[in-house]
């Protein structure tokens, strides 16, 4: 099961959610308040090409402080 992000509209609180696909488009109480919460998109992280190292998250386009690349595996840091 996914894990949903969603942000409340009253006290702007941020939580997390367990759910199936079929309830993501159900709405969200906010554990605090108990008011309606909407749905928002997070990163994420992701390994690639097998050296165990993480990359930038995921649909984030900040690059590495001391080089261009957009993940530390070019630069070594």
């Amino acid at each position: 099961m996914p894990i949903y992000e969603y942000s409340c509209s009253h006290c702007n609180v941020k939580f997390e959610l367990l759910r199936s696909l079929a309830q993501s488009g159900e709405a969200a109480l906010c554990p605090n308040c108990h008011g309606s919460a909407k749905l928002i998109f997070s990163s994420f992280n992701a390994l690639s090409g097998g050296n165990g190292k993480m990359t930038a998250p995921v649909g984030q386009s900040n690059s590495c402080s001391t080089c261009s690349a957009l993940n530390c595996a070019t630069c070594g840091k």
